[in-house]
């Protein structure tokens, strides 16, 4: 009788370990607080969202370099900022009818495969996922979703991805699926309190910040990582660091980092 006792009081210990361990999100090491808005391509002239903006950003030393994710009709996974790849709408063509068409540097639409295989390569610069709301459905979103974090597991990049969106069921989702896993919320519109007990971080517009002058300071005593997006103002960037936020969001990597290295 001891025995079966000691085991259950085993089992309950373990378990509770487990989900005590389960709740905790992963602390990704970033190099710096720059993150590479849709890569590098302002001041290099990549296509934004390009395989060539993303290698910019990884050889200039970001900390991050931000992507957005849509899923075309035959649920083919690419890379680009607007829910229309040059005049094409994503989410109703085909990925092959969607290579018709061609960026300014020769590159097709990348696939989010062939974008992560080129962003893991290397160890430096975190990948800064944007899961796409999708105009379809609320299905389709989770869908995207799921199959993001598919696609990260595959290639074991858990550790070196962090997951945005705009749509707080996405968040949800993606924080059921993968519970250690940074994620950021994008809306603006949830309380540091809110965000921290669904064990999100905010990723907000900078005018959300400015208008709440302790915003930073009340998420940094809840332990609710800060970023905002899309700084390119020099006086911004200085304000967001005299607060010490934790990342900024730019078009302007070039000019950041300069401000960090000095």
């Amino acid at each position: 009788m001891k025995h079966i006792l000691l085991s259950l009081l085993v089992a309950v210990f373990v378990s509770g370990c487990s989900t005590q361990k389960a709740a905790v999100t992963t602390s990704i090491p970033f190099m710096n607080k720059v993150i590479a808005h849709r890569g590098a391509f302002k001041n290099t002239g990549a296509p934004e969202n390009s395989i060539a903006s993303l290698k910019a950003a990884i050889a200039m030393g970001c900390g991050g370099t931000e992507f957005d994710i849509h899923m075309t009709s035959d649920e083919v996974l690419v890379v680009n900022h607007d829910d229309k790849f040059l005049g094409m709408e994503i989410e109703t063509n085909t990925y092959q009818q969607l290579l018709s068409k061609t960026l300014p540097n020769g590159e097709k639409i990348p696939t989010l495969e062939a974008y992560l295989k080129e962003g893991y390569g290397q160890k430096k610069t975190i990948m800064v996922a944007e899961i796409k709301t999708s105009k379809v459905s609320k299905d389709r979103s989770l869908r995207l979703a799921t199959k993001v974090v598919e696609l990260v597991r595959r290639f074991k990049g858990q550790a070196q991805t962090v997951y945005i969106a705009f749509d707080y069921d996405v968040c949800k989702k993606v924080r059921e699926l993968e519970p250690r896993a940074p994620v950021q919320y994008l809306n603006g519109d949830a309380s540091a309190e809110k965000l921290k007990a669904d064990k999100l971080d905010a990723d907000y517009h900078y005018s959300v910040f400015q208008k709440d002058k302790n915003w930073i300071k009340n998420a940094k005593t809840l332990g609710v990582k800060t970023n905002a997006w899309t700084v390119n103002d020099e006086k911004i960037m200085d304000d967001f660091l005299a607060q010490g936020i934790d990342f900024i969001t730019t078009n302007e990597p070039e000019l950041l980092l300069k401000k960090l290295s000095k």
